[in-house]
Parts: structure tokens; sequence; C-alpha cells
């Protein structure tokens, strides 16, 4: 699916896309976001088992930094306790996060995030410009 988003179904509709990535298997939708990395030229590291992995979903090195993935697949709006639980991680980790989805996020996780300058959120338009290959920022870098 990775080369078919960034070759010939580029183009189609938003909600096409959504529907979609939310109807794949989680594991796909994980695979699928680190295979976006890895084609920008990005490294990344895979879990050794998808059960168990304590909330991170994987890892991509961006300038030089490594930061943890958390992806979500959302029908409607994201949960906030899973946006605090992500944030948590992150300090704990001191690690910055990547908290991917595919549904619409709430003032409450947006304030999480404000609070949390350990994480960004990826969806809407990032996210379909992370699957498509077209360029957006990420921390400061331009990806």
């Amino acid at each position: 699916m990775s080369a078919q988003l960034r070759g010939r179904d580029r183009c189609q509709p938003a909600g096409l896309i959504y529907a979609r990535v939310r109807a794949m298997d989680a594991l796909a939708f994980e695979e699928l976001l680190l295979e976006s990395f890895r084609c920008r030229g990005h490294p990344i590291t895979r879990n050794s088992r998808y059960t168990g992995d304590g909330g991170i979903d994987g890892q991509v090195t961006l300038d030089g930094r490594r930061w943890l993935i958390q992806a979500k697949r959302y029908q409607s709006a994201i949960r906030p306790e899973h946006v605090e639980q992500f944030a948590q991680l992150c300090r704990r980790r001191n690690m910055p996060g990547l908290f991917v989805h595919t549904g619409r996020t709430g003032p409450a996780s947006r304030s999480i995030v404000t609070r949390s300058a350990e994480i960004e959120i990826i969806s809407g338009r990032r996210l379909l410009a992370l699957l498509s290959g077209d360029p957006f920022i990420i921390g400061t870098e331009a990806i």
C-alpha cells in the first residue's frame, strides 16, 4: 500500500485514503507508517514483537534524534488518555514521540500535546503527506 499511496493512488480523495487506512489491520498500519519514513530515507527501528510492545509501535530517527511512534486507527476522536499515556512514556524514556492517528484530535488531546513538549500528533493532512511522500515538518526538520 505504501507504494500505491506514493504513486498511482496519490491523488485519490482524502476520504477514500482514510477509509482504506482505517480498514487496515493494526499491525499493517504500523508497518505502513514505518515504511513511509523509510522511503523518505529515515532510519527506522521495528519492534522485535508486536504484542506487549509497551506502547511503542516503532521508532524513527529524524535529524539525528530517535522518536518513538504510537499508531492508532480511529474512526472518531482520539482518546485523551491514550495521548496522556504516550506522553508519560516519552517522558520516562526521555525521548520525543509521534502519536500518529486516523481520527479527530479533540480539545482535551490538543491540550495534552500543548503541555507535553515531547510529543507531536500526526493526523489529517500531515498523515496524508507522510503516506504520499509530500513534504511536511516534524519538530524542526522538513520531512
